[in-house]
């Protein structure tokens, strides 16, 4: 109750345009529900935002009523920040708006969307901009942790293409954070999270993107080392026109996998080639040769049928516990090639996977102090991933504790904070940054909101 004896509910029913639920409410147990299945909790309000009106009403009563908030876009953050337990969630997702003007190549986009939804508008008209490598990720959080994708060795990472950022602060105050406006704020939003308000809509620069020439090449699981000594060689000469990544995982049944692939280790490259259809032959050309690989699965497709690649598999879709540890790397050592190969044999179901993520190109063409993303001079994103379903097992989080925590010391510390789980130590975060950007990150938190009302992110304390 607040000091004139309101529920919480009520409170923020008053006033407000959107629909709320209740635990009690039919769709209540579909709403809470996020990517990360860990992240089992029961807020007391879901408020399902109209607009920019309902975000404001509910943040100001949820500040009254002194209750915590998760904000949630597309829900696809592994930490599971998009709901909280027995407070307020500002859903955004009923927040579809998009506008694309294919003139200036620029489009409008409100927060509720997923990159699914903002590709079909986009590509109505050609044009795309840097999005996550998953469909469903929201283009929110996608955008405010930093934006790795397809593109982004082409186009740069998605907030390199972020023009502007509409926010509600904590305090109740709609702005517009540009490089004109609001500029340290903007310096923020671009790889700081949630830290600073509620993003309600986001306008993006767009490129001409219609077709590319992507997709898989598969080699068997025992190959691993050698594909990894190979790829460190064809990573120095990669034309900024391909993003590329290889994947330690076992292979799925799948059209286009020889059957003796199937159930088994398997090394993946998966690659986008974004430039003129008569490059990519030549660009790609040794990616295709090395081996040869048992498959190749690489053809010219729509660059939304590229986006979908990896949905619905378990490490992308709902339904699924999941546990993960990242890092950067500077260098790809032989000892590290070891100790992936290593990790990724110790791996104690076929859904865990180890990623090793091409950078540089135009992501590295931004300074590192352009933006709070941190990370841009190095070579290589890392990741150890496990996905399961049972709430008893433990093995897979033990799984990608212990591998990480051995492999740790061949990377840089740092690393991008969209990836930083729920049960990482707190000083992860400056980690990932790294103190400087820390410090500017801080006071940007004590001028935007020096009470750290807004902590279910990757939190920057004031």
């Amino acid at each position: 109750m607040d000091r004139d004896g309101r529920p919480l509910a009520d409170a923020i029913r008053a006033g407000f345009g959107g629909e709320l639920l209740e635990p009690d409410d039919a769709g209540y147990d579909r709403a809470r529900v996020v990517w990360n299945a860990v992240a089992d909790r029961r807020p007391a309000v879901i408020a399902r935002c109209r607009g920019v009106a309902d975000v404001l009403h509910a943040l100001a009563v949820a500040r009254e009523f002194g209750v915590e908030v998760a904000v949630r876009g597309g829900g696809h953050d592994v930490a599971g920040n998009g709901v909280s337990e027995g407070g307020v969630v500002l859903d955004l997702s009923p927040m579809k708006g998009v506008r694309v003007d294919p003139v200036r190549r620029v489009a409008r986009a409100q927060a509720g969307l997923t990159w699914a939804e903002l590709d079909r508008e986009t590509q109505a008209f050609g044009l795309a901009t840097t999005g996550g490598q998953c469909s469903g990720t929201g283009v929110a959080g996608v955008t405010l942790g930093g934006g790795m994708g397809w593109l982004m060795r082409k186009h740069g990472l998605t907030v390199d293409n972020l023009l502007s950022v509409d926010v509600v602060t904590p305090d109740g105050r709609l702005l517009t954070a540009s490089e004109h406006d609001n500029s340290e704020l903007f310096w923020g939003l671009r790889g700081g999270g949630g830290n600073f308000g509620v993003a309600t809509e986001f306008e993006f620069r767009l490129h001409p993107v219609r077709e590319v020439t992507a997709g898989l090449l598969v080699h068997p699981g025992d190959r691993l080392a050698d594909v990894l000594a190979f790829y460190r060689d064809y990573a120095a000469t990669e034309p900024d026109s391909v993003t590329s990544t290889v994947i330690a995982l076992t292979a799925p049944v799948m059209a286009g996998l020889p059957e003796s692939l199937h159930g088994k280790p398997a090394v993946a490259i998966g690659v986008c080639h974004s430039g003129p259809p008569e490059d990519a032959e030549q660009a790609l050309r040794p990616l295709r040769e090395f081996g040869p690989p048992a498959a190749d699965l690489i053809a010219q497709m729509p660059y939304t049928t590229l986006q979908s690649m990896f949905d619905g598999m378990p490490a992308g879709d709902y339904g699924y516990r999941q546990s993960i540890r990242s890092g950067y790397l500077t260098e790809l050592t032989d000892d590290a090639i070891a100790a992936l190969v290593h990790h990724a044999g110790t791996a104690v179901s076929p859904l865990c996977l180890v990623e090793l993520l091409h950078l540089e190109g135009a992501v590295a063409r931004v300074p590192e102090d352009g933006t709070a993303f941190p990370g841009r001079d190095a070579r290589f994103f890392c990741m150890f991933q496990s996905t399961w379903s049972d709430p008893a097992d433990t093995a897979h989080t033990a799984w990608t504790r212990a591998a990480w925590n051995a492999f740790a010391h061949f990377t840089d510390g740092r690393t991008h904070p969209n990836f930083l789980d729920a049960d990482e130590p707190a000083h992860r975060v400056t980690d990932a940054y790294g103190p400087p950007k820390t410090a500017r990150l801080a006071a940007l938190k004590r001028r935007y909101d020096p009470t750290n009302f807004l902590h279910l992110n990757k939190n920057i304390r004031p």
